[in-house]
């Protein structure tokens, strides 16, 4: 009796292809998702970090420090505005904050005026460089400031053994002899014909790096609410649409379907119809989740309301339409169930929803642009974080728009088994 048992479980698992992916190939995917995001294995984890960088100094020693910057492969610097232009002009102060503010680069550097002149008073101790950050990416600005250090140290090393030997020579003194061969010795360093000096010391460059929020009001913890809401928000919208636009194939064992089919609204007035009341539904529910927000956890909505209002109304159309497709795609409940759970929740992995797409590598955050999540997140993160106009909501409005009308399409095509010839 138990071997038939079994035998039975078995066949059925065996016809059951949903229960089959979700058993073996959901897992499969999970797995490789978070081991490629947490696991550090492979070649491309990690991506330099895009950094733009001002030098309001414009000395030697200025250009030293951006030199050392250069050399550092873990960042990827930007200098001029236009990127593609080799006589572009240099950034300023404005136009860095610029590209941190619409999310070009999560950090700029900015080597103040005057650093020469405080290198040749005190050294490096004396040095005082400000970060622009965008808080949306916490990662970034904490790692730029490590790897700052480790690329004057390794980079310039003349820059840290003069600052220190500023301050040897301002307590102590040294001989005409011993100040000649020291200044060899930094020539060296500067043309790079000198040993390593990978053992400086980190107190030689101790500079100060002075960070500073561009985004998201104070940067406190309320200001993350809208990045949740919104990632939490989407993942299961499209949950709820998928079981909504699951009415079609309740309505076709019923014989529901085919009496509408047979009305004047044919099969494209129906697939509109539910089109229209699932987006409406999933319009709702974004709503519902932002208000709630706003009233238990401070999330300053009333500010944004015509941003979201935009996003929100593309989102569950596009939300809708997906929902939609599922629905027309599967033959059974069980079968729309499966192929759902697998499809959105790798697609809230790999676009944003479960953890930030910046914790991804560079390939991983491009693998991400495939999803509904990624573009809805965006358009989501502009406008609570980044304060931007509604025309600058196009990208994100274009490709949820197509994805809305490529979907409709898919949809309509596999309602055509329903339709009575």
């Amino acid at each position: 009796m138990i071997g038939t048992l079994v035998r039975i479980g078995w066949l059925n698992l065996k016809r059951d292809r949903a229960a089959q992916a979700l058993t073996f190939l959901l897992p499969v995917l999970f797995f490789s998702i978070f081991a490629s995001v947490f696991g550090g294995q492979g070649g491309d984890t990690t991506s330099s970090i895009r950094v733009a960088i001002v030098d309001e100094d414009r000395t030697d020693a200025s250009r030293r420090i951006a030199g050392a910057f250069e050399k550092e492969t873990a960042l990827r610097l930007r200098k001029t505005a236009d990127p593609d232009e080799t006589d572009a002009a240099p950034l300023d102060r404005a136009a860095a904050e610029a590209l941190v503010r619409e999310g070009t680069v999560p950090v700029a550097v900015i080597i103040p005026a005057g650093t020469e002149q405080q290198i040749a008073g005190s050294g490096l101790v004396g040095v005082k460089l400000t970060l622009l950050a965008d808080p949306s990416d916490p990662i970034a600005p904490q790692m730029v400031q490590g790897l700052l250090q480790k690329a004057i140290m390794t980079n310039a090393p003349e820059l840290t053994i003069t600052s220190g030997l500023q301050q040897f020579e301002k307590f102590i003194g040294m001989t005409e002899a011993q100040r000649q061969a020291i200044d060899g010795y930094v020539a060296q360093l500067k043309s790079g014909d000198a040993a390593s000096t990978a053992g400086a010391s980190g107190a030689m460059a101790g500079f100060t790096i002075d960070v500073v929020n561009v985004l998201g009001g104070s940067g406190q913890a309320e200001d993350l609410v809208a990045f949740y809401a919104a990632g939490i928000g989407v993942m299961f919208l499209l949950f709820s649409c998928s079981a909504a636009g699951g009415a079609m194939i309740d309505e076709v064992d019923s014989g529901t379907l085919e009496r509408l089919i047979g009305s004047r609204a044919g099969m494209r007035g129906v697939l509109i119809g539910k089109w229209a009341f699932i987006a409406m539904m999933g319009f709702l529910q974004l709503t519902v989740m932002f208000l709630w927000g706003w009233l238990v956890f401070g999330l300053d909505l009333w500010s944004h309301i015509p941003g979201f209002v935009v996003m929100t109304a593309f989102s569950a159309a596009a939300g809708a339409a997906l929902g939609l497709m599922l629905a027309t795609a599967s033959r059974t409940r069980a079968q729309l169930s499966g192929l759902s759970t697998i499809l959105i929740l790798t697609m809230s992995a790999l676009g944003g929803s479960m953890f930030p797409r910046f914790l991804m590598s560079e390939t991983m955050q491009k693998m991400g642009l495939v999803t509904f999540n990624a573009w809805a997140l965006d358009g989501y993160l502009k406008v609570f974080w980044r304060e931007a106009p509604l025309w600058a909501l196009w990208p994100q409005v274009a490709v949820l728009s197509i994805v809305t009308i490529v979907l409709l399409t898919a949809a309509r095509l596999f309602a055509r088994r329903w339709e009575v010839v």
